[in-house]
């Protein structure tokens, strides 16, 4: 599931650079609810903030969605 891949990808993004929930919250001005279930697989993001996400982790779209193992 493309979803699945996304959110532990983020989550996998986010502690490699020391970040909280919360300060990816504030980075991409939304709340740290929001983050919690894209890592969850609750949810995923918006596509209008899929940009701001890869841009934040100097990362492409397409490697956003990657399954593990994928280059990262």
């Amino acid at each position: 599931m493309l979803g699945s891949n996304l959110g532990k990808n983020i989550r996998r993004l986010r502690e490699g650079r020391q970040m909280s929930q919360e300060q990816l919250a504030r980075a991409l001005n939304l709340t740290f609810q929001a983050g919690s279930k894209w890592e969850m697989g609750a949810t995923v993001p918006d596509t209008l903030t899929l940009p701001a996400i890869a841009a934040l982790f100097d990362v492409t779209i397409d490697e956003l969605f990657r399954p593990a193992g994928g280059r990262l």
